[in-house]
């Protein structure tokens, strides 16, 4: 299984990948994780592979082979959209936070970025910060997220809410827990 996660710098991105890699792993799967950091901290780019199965040999994902892109911003999932496998499946946050050649004024945002989408994939859009917020913290869109993929999975809703609560600092995770609910329920 070949996972992508795709956000920017601050959206949470490395926290659901090890909620991601440590709930295959306690499954019984070989699991490689990479993490490519773009101007993260301003901002950029931040995208994780995560390949799990019996034995994986190799971390990253290339254009057409993953099974599941999991965006935490519109324009991020846009960029993704080329390493989605056909018959793949893409979960975004509707989310968009303008990159900074938008922000200075060199160019604009694009346009009916989930209706492009919709024409080539199969997509579930998401108001992650709005549920995220529900759940007391615009910061647990990356759990509320890890909640709809989790809902997609073989693995059961306790083994999440297992990893969840070995992984999440203390002082987050009640909120954390019911981002998760809330995306699992959706």
């Amino acid at each position: 299984m070949n996972i992508m996660i795709v956000g920017v710098g601050g959206q949470g991105t490395l926290l659901a990948s090890r909620i991601l890699g440590n709930t295959v792993i306690n499954e019984g799967f070989d699991v490689k994780v990479s993490e490519v950091h773009g101007m993260s901290q301003r901002g950029g780019s931040v995208v994780t592979y995560v390949k799990f199965g019996d034995k994986v040999f190799s971390p990253v994902i290339d254009k057409g082979e993953a099974d599941i892109i999991l965006a935490f911003e519109m324009l991020e999932a846009y960029r993704a959209m080329p390493f989605l496998k056909k018959g793949g499946k893409m979960i975004v946050n509707n989310q968009k936070i303008n990159p900074m050649p938008v922000i200075i004024g060199a160019t604009e945002y694009p346009e009916n970025i989930g209706d492009k989408l919709r024409e080539n994939i199969d997509l579930t859009e998401v108001e992650a910060l709005e549920i995220a917020k529900e759940a007391g913290n615009s910061k647990a869109v990356n759990v509320v997220l890890i909640g709809v993929m989790a809902k997609n999975t073989d693995i059961a809703y306790e083994k999440w809410v297992e990893t969840i609560k070995t992984t999440v600092p203390e002082k987050f995770l009640d909120v954390n827990l019911k981002a998760f609910e809330m995306g699992y329920n959706l």
